[in-house]
């Protein structure tokens, strides 16, 4: 066990050996692999910051009625209690005006325009929550109310947050193809690497060959070479995309601002950010594997 891993350390001091050797060229291949991988987990993290922005959104369809503003207390009474026993609707929530003007007060921004007010214009409403979100059953639903006596307008919430998690998955997933592509890159170039590095050697691997060298003992250093240059790459990656959202932020805060909200870009969580290393360090180790399985091969002792 003690020389297993003696020799696991070797090999990998090995490899930081060969990358402290040709910095230029490392530095290079880590900055063509940070700026490929820094592409889908920017994607990632700007989902993230969107995902949190809306958890307070409700995915499930609601419709609300507002009843007219010179509406009798009679209708509304009468509206509420045939809302209850709706079989179509899962819950009925009555907004009274005077609860929506207190909460249009609480807005930031509006409680001096609704104190120029010389009277309430907000309507008495309903706030219901519907059995089925299929989009025929809810117009017919809507139709329904819009004939009722004392109601002014039926409005169908939510669909804009549906429409926002619809495109929300459209965009995971050309992430992910993003991710797909640009993996595929980043293994051709390890790919490379790691050949350049075979034929380097050409001579030492033969006489390693010679004197009993294992195939497994001469492919461990370029496995790790590949697992270093990928986890250089992830760093390059966390350390682009740490910069670009810091710079973003500026004027997404000046935005956010304006509207009243302390709403910023958020970076990586550090699972996420973990993940990213895992996988540039794991894609490093895959295009090496390849290249060493492909080439190693072809060099026999003479």
């Amino acid at each position: 066990m003690r020389a297993w891993l003696r020799q696991h350390r070797q090999a990998m001091a090995a490899a930081f050996g060969k990358v402290a050797a040709q910095k230029a060229a490392a530095a290079l291949n880590a900055l063509v692999i940070g700026i490929a991988l820094s592409l889908p987990a920017g994607g990632y993290a700007l989902l993230g910051s969107l995902r949190a922005a809306t958890a307070g959104a409700s995915l499930e369809p609601q419709l609300s009625v507002f009843m007219r503003v010179d509406a009798k207390r009679a209708d509304t009474d009468a509206l509420g209690a045939k809302l209850k026993t709706d079989a179509r609707l899962r819950e009925s929530r009555f907004v009274p005006r005077e609860q929506a003007l207190k909460e249009l007060q609480a807005t930031e921004g509006l409680a001096e325009v609704v104190a120029a007010l010389n009277r309430n214009p907000l309507p008495d409403a309903f706030v219901l929550r519907p059995r089925s979100a299929d989009a025929p059953a809810l117009e017919a639903l809507a139709r329904d109310l819009r004939g009722l006596p004392g109601v002014a307008q039926v409005q169908v919430d939510s669909a804009w947050a549906r429409r926002l998690g619809a495109l929300a998955g459209t965009a995971r997933l050309a992430i992910a193809l993003l991710a797909a592509l640009l993996a595929f890159g980043m293994v051709a170039i390890t790919f490379n690497t790691i050949r350049l590095q075979i034929l380097t050697q050409r001579a030492e691997i033969e006489i390693s060959k010679l004197i009993g060298a294992t195939d497994a003992f001469i492919r461990r250093p370029f496995f790790y070479l590949g697992a270093v240059q990928g986890l250089a790459g992830g760093l390059v990656a966390l350390a682009i995309l740490w910069g670009s959202l810091a710079a973003l932020n500026v004027g997404v805060a000046e935005l956010a601002a304006s509207y009243g909200s302390d709403f910023r870009l958020g970076f990586l969580i550090p699972g996420d950010a973990l993940a990213v290393l895992l996988f540039s360090a794991g894609l490093g180790w895959f295009g090496a594997y390849l290249s060493v399985s492909k080439y190693l091969l072809e060099i026999e002792p003479k």
